[in-house]
């Protein structure tokens, strides 16, 4: 299981990613985190944008990499995937029932 965080302009676009991620059954939920101030160069200028957060529950970081990279308006998505090291049985026996193989 993997751990998917990505960022975006707005919450419509967020909406909409999250909504997809989980009716597709590539993503057992979707957290959507309002007020990120994400600082970064982008073009040779140090920009500062507010942003907000996916925090996304996987199986299959590929699947997830194409819907966000699908739907995202972004020339370069955050696309960065962790792998989930412990995490609550129950939790985990949900996400398994939900998620697509």
């Amino acid at each position: 299981m993997k751990v998917v965080f990505s960022t975006v302009a707005d919450m419509q676009t967020a909406r909409d990613i999250a909504k997809s991620l989980v009716e597709k059954r590539v993503a057992a939920c979707v957290n959507i985190v309002p007020g990120v101030l994400s600082v970064y160069e982008w073009q040779g200028k140090i920009e500062e944008d507010k942003e907000l957060l996916l925090i996304i529950k996987t199986n299959n970081f590929q699947n997830v990499q194409n819907v966000i990279t699908q739907m995202h308006p972004y020339d370069v998505p955050e696309i960065i995937a962790m792998d989930i090291a412990d995490i609550d049985e129950k939790y985990l026996s949900w996400m398994q029932s939900v998620l697509v193989e």
